[in-house]
């Protein structure tokens, strides 16, 4: 699966052009013109690395740098024209992973986000170890959940359950095939148990990303890329 880089730059030509250089290297690529629309570009699609321009309407790059940390240790590359000290250090200060100073060489900036991808071990993570889902990130080493960013405790069968769903999108699962997929072909308690997980799922995703087939089972809808 491709990695996922959040471009959050008010300027549409620099955007085009990133995106084209970027989507050329094998990335697939979020496009946001301001600091809002990326905060909700970032919780949408949670990305593995954001290029962040510091002078953006609505909400400046420091901002939403900050506000991201507060949740996540996504990697966060500066873009900017200010190239003077003071500006640089106070985005390392919020830990921002890398600074990127107006005019840049596309190849640059590629370079720099494999660097940066490296470094954070993000680059060639190990192959189907990770399920990502609209705004869902399943970690399946961890058995970890991110919904739009934020760390979600379901249990051993109910992460099992959503990865179920995850890997089988647009297929209705029966509560006959879940029970015996999740429970096992000897377990012998009804089918409300499978309704009652996930009902505990949607409550803790606060998102209603399986949809009921009503006399038949459950189904999530296949992602479009």
């Amino acid at each position: 699966m491709p990695k996922r880089i959040l471009v959050i730059e008010d300027e549409e030509a620099i955007r085009k052009v990133l995106r084209a250089f970027l989507e050329d290297a094998g990335y697939r690529v979020i496009l946001a013109g301001d600091g809002m629309e990326g905060l909700e570009k970032y919780h949408e699609h949670v990305p593995d690395l954001v290029l962040l321009d510091l002078m953006l309407p609505r909400i400046d790059g420091f901002a939403v740098c900050q506000l991201l940390r507060k949740e996540s240790r996504v990697p966060i590359i500066m873009l900017t024209a200010l190239d003077d000290d003071v500006s640089q250090m106070k985005g390392f200060d919020l830990l921002a992973d890398d600074y990127i100073t107006k005019p840049f060489s596309m190849p640059l900036v590629v370079r720099r986000i494999e660097a940066v991808l490296r470094r954070t071990g993000q680059e060639h993570p190990a192959e189907g170890n990770v399920i990502r889902y609209k705004g869902l990130m399943l970690d399946i080493d961890s058995y970890t959940v991110l919904a739009d960013g934020k760390g979600v405790a379901l249990t051993t069968r109910e992460f099992e359950i959503l990865k179920l769903f995850l890997e089988n999108q647009g297929r209705v699962l029966t509560r006959d095939y879940l029970l015996d997929s999740i429970w096992g072909y000897d377990y012998f308690g009804g089918e409300k148990v499978v309704n009652t997980h996930i009902k505990n799922i949607r409550k803790k995703l606060g998102n209603d990303y399986i949809e009921t087939i009503r006399g038949v089972g459950y189904k999530i809808e296949k992602e479009t890329p």
